[in-house]
């Protein structure tokens, strides 16, 4: 068990360059690729609350980069708030449920849409001949969570 400390969250310019992200000049929104579908200038960076949303309709939102760690890697909330140095762990053990909570099935349908659209892109590129190892990686990732997401509902 511990506590969450928001007040130890990164900087979020400093984080978003951290992961590669590179966040064009700008005032408090700022413009960079979207890095959950693949698309160059289409997500916001809100640089003073590190706010993230696409612009391009890929669903790739949250509030803080809490919310973009967690998404970025598919991590849960306290291991990416360790991630981030922003959780003090006090050494008690847990108390509440061991399960996690569920996701809901919207959420779980529109991942696997976008996963499914990048599988359709990847396959259709390599039948014009035009892949690559980067373009086959996120296709192994993509189909990976698809298959997670089938696990999760039939569970």
């Amino acid at each position: 068990m511990g506590n969450f400390i928001k007040e130890q969250l990164p900087d979020p310019v400093s984080f978003y360059e951290s992961v590669g992200l590179v966040l064009q000049p700008g005032k408090k929104w700022r413009t960079t690729r979207c890095e959950f579908h693949g698309s160059s200038d289409s997500m916001r960076v809100n640089s003073d609350s590190g706010a993230f949303v696409c612009m391009a309709g890929c669903g790739a939102k949250g509030g803080d980069v809490l919310a973009y760690h967690m998404a970025s890697n598919g991590v849960g909330f306290v291991e990416a708030a360790k991630a981030l140095g922003a959780y003090r762990d006090d050494g008690k053990p847990h108390q509440g449920s061991a399960k996690p909570s569920p996701v809901p099935a919207r959420a779980l349908l529109e991942v696997a849409a976008l996963e499914l659209t990048i599988c359709t892109m990847v396959l259709a590129d390599a039948m014009n001949g035009f892949i690559n190892d980067g373009d086959f990686d996120r296709f192994r990732e993509a189909t990976g969570r698809v298959i997670y997401i089938s696990e999760v509902a039939n569970a």
